[in-house]
């Protein structure tokens, strides 16, 4: 008898996946990112020759429910097909099932979340930018990132601004996109308006890039529009970021921020967010500035947020000098 195989996690669940109705799959992977169904999507090919055995090893108090439901050595395209389809419509399942089914049953490509970044940028790289930028603001945020790191380097701030400046879109320039695209990769066609884009939109986008093309594209898009610029630059960075910097780090941007500036800053975030900043200064500081903020009493929104717009350009202000580093610890390193 050979030893039976050993599963890793995401197989694992792929075999439960093949297991349960099409529904319930469906239910599941409704409540799963898309890569996470592309690789749900792969494993449940590769164990759609599981054995019984395999099935027992893998889910021992299951097996039972498991030989009702399931059949050994079946094709797995029409369940996989019925519960993609179920799961995330035609449109995204043709999408996915086009990336992990095996060549000679591949179905066609759709765009936006579930298409790979790199199709993506070679798809539209060589379009007008005006284009690419409306399908980029289609795209999920940390997609967008991706694609706009693999696009040329000239083409990134002129397809930032646009997105930066869209608005509403007509039915005739989605259109537009449309007949671009599909003459290559044979897309339906339909004609509906949508409001896209705008500066939060491109800060996003921006923001799920790496390190390297922000400092890349911010003075190049700053030449383009200034003001562009600076909106997506204060888009990209709320007060509530500065709790991703760690302790020393936030201690020496709090000891450049006037005490004043700080109380009225700390008034707007909760007391879990006061803590992390009053726990990177001293017992006797922090029991003063709780104390200060305690006699001031009730504030207007509107002081609150100038006062965290001061803090937050005061640590942009100390990034660039080098005194400090901001983020979460995910820049580029050679």
């Amino acid at each position: 008898m050979e030893p039976l195989r050993q599963f890793s996690g995401v197989e694992r669940a792929a075999v439960l996946m093949m297991l349960v109705g099409e529904e319930e799959a469906a239910a599941i992977l409704q409540k799963l990112e898309p890569e996470e169904v592309r690789q749900l999507g792969k494993a449940m090919f590769t164990v759609a020759d599981v054995s019984e055995e395999e099935v027992e090893s893998v889910l021992d108090d299951f097996i039972a429910h498991a030989r009702d439901r399931t059949a050994i050595g079946f094709d797995p395209r029409p369940k996989i097909a019925g519960m993609m389809n179920k799961a995330l419509g035609p449109e995204k399942a043709d999408s996915v099932l086009a990336q992990i089914t095996p060549p000679e049953a591949a179905c066609a490509i759709d765009l936006l979340d579930w298409m790979d970044p790199g199709e993506i940028a070679s798809l539209i790289e060589t379009e007008h930018p005006q284009i690419a930028a409306v399908l980029i603001a289609n795209l999920d945020p940390a997609v967008a990132g991706q694609v706009l790191e693999i696009l040329p380097e000239h083409l990134q701030p002129q397809i930032l601004h646009r997105v930066a400046r869209l608005g509403p879109v007509t039915p005739e320039a989605i259109d537009t996109l449309r007949a671009a695209l599909s003459a290559r990769i044979g897309q339906p066609q339909s004609g509906t308006g949508l409001q896209m884009g705008g500066t939060k939109d491109a800060a996003k986008i921006l923001s799920s890039a790496r390190k390297a093309t922000e400092a890349r594209v911010m003075p190049k898009l700053a030449k383009l529009d200034r003001d562009v610029a600076r909106q997506i630059e204060e888009a990209m960075f709320v007060f509530d970021n500065l709790l991703e910097m760690d302790d020393k780090n936030l201690g020496v941007l709090i000891r450049n921020v006037d005490t004043d500036l700080l109380v009225r800053a700390l008034k707007g975030i909760d007391e879990a967010g006061r803590n992390r900043f009053l726990g990177c200064m001293s017992a006797r500081a922090a029991d003063g500035i709780r104390d200060e903020m305690e006699e001031r009493g009730p504030m207007r929104l509107s002081e609150v947020l100038d006062a965290q717009k001061a803090v937050i350009a005061t640590a942009r202000s100390l990034a660039k000098e080098g005194t400090i580093m901001m983020g979460g610890g995910e820049d580029d390193y050679v």
